[in-house]
């Protein structure tokens, strides 16, 4: 199976990778030449088998999501897929899947989750679309997806903008994770009872009930930096967990937790903050975001 993989940065380059391991021939495109296979679009398609081509696009979400569906819409043909495989909102799906629809192209939105280390333990996927396009599209799910069960670790969640949905509801999640380990860190902290706290944290990762893959890598941006003393406390916030608080509002579902730490990442913006530090650390671990430098005395 040949598929076009559109985007090579640090998630679609890791996913080429996973995909040629799993025995999926891809043909990459991206805009830095030192990465790319082929030198346009046109190119792209142009190496796909024609009939039911599959192109995955996986560029940052907004315009650049737009114009490559947009510049697709023109080049692909009738039968053929586009899987988009970014953090885009998912009311944009809808709008992707009905102008590829007038050229007869189908679309896929999927969730994509596991960060850098997905190249090593494989991504969780969730599925949005027509049942037909997705099993088409499985031999490819497969191989990205990790080892073991399928369910676990992938899901046809629904139809069109299902799957970021999903990864929204996910994302926001993972926020209110992140940040009761970064409090309980700072709480650890704050007196001098306890004398290691690093070793705590690490201690809660066999057998108690908070431990989880976020708590094992906190512990390793310890033991890289057991105060996270070279880590500023300012964290960014990539869209999904707004996205999140504002369906919450829109369904009047109560969302305190997820909320709470969505405006706690606020905060991290206005003065220093122990807690915010240990957010900033596992986004940079579990996912390679950027971290700011601390500044003296912070």
């Amino acid at each position: 199976m040949r598929i076009g993989l559109v985007g090579l940065g640090k998630m679609g380059a890791n996913m080429r990778t996973r995909l040629r391991a799993g025995g999926i021939d891809v043909v990459g495109y991206d805009r830095n030449p030192e990465v790319t296979d082929v030198a346009s679009l046109e190119e792209l398609v142009a190496a796909l088998p024609e009939g039911e081509r599959l192109v995955w696009v996986m560029v940052p979400a907004g315009a650049i999501t737009q114009g490559v569906v947009d510049d697709l819409a023109g080049l692909l043909s009738p039968g053929d897929t586009v899987i988009e495989g970014g953090n885009s909102h998912y009311l944009d799906d809808g709008k992707h899947a009905a102008a590829l629809a007038e050229h007869g192209i189908g679309y896929l939105d999927v969730g994509v989750s596991g960060g850098v280390w997905g190249l090593e333990n494989g991504y969780g996927l969730m599925v949005g679309g027509d049942a037909a396009l997705v099993e088409r599209a499985l031999p490819v799910f497969d191989a990205l997806r990790p080892e073991g069960p399928r369910d676990e670790g992938f899901v046809h969640a629904g139809a069109v903008g299902a799957g970021h949905y999903a990864k929204m509801v996910h994302n926001g999640i993972e926020y209110g994770l992140m940040q009761a380990y970064a409090e309980g860190f700072e709480l650890l902290e704050a007196k001098d009872i306890v004398t290691d706290v690093p070793g705590t944290i690490k201690a809660w990762t066999r057998g108690t009930v908070v431990r989880s893959w976020l708590l094992d890598l906190l512990v390793k941006a310890l033991e890289e930096d057991p105060s996270l003393e070279q880590i500023s406390d300012w964290v960014e916030d990539s869209g999904e967990g707004r996205w999140t608080v504002d369906e919450a509002i829109d369904s009047a579902v109560p969302l305190p937790v997820i909320s709470a730490a969505l405006f706690a990442r606020f905060s991290s913006r206005q003065g220093a903050s122990p807690a915010m530090k240990a957010v900033a650390a596992l986004r940079h671990q579990f996912g390679g975001h950027s971290v700011r430098p601390s500044t003296p005395g912070a």
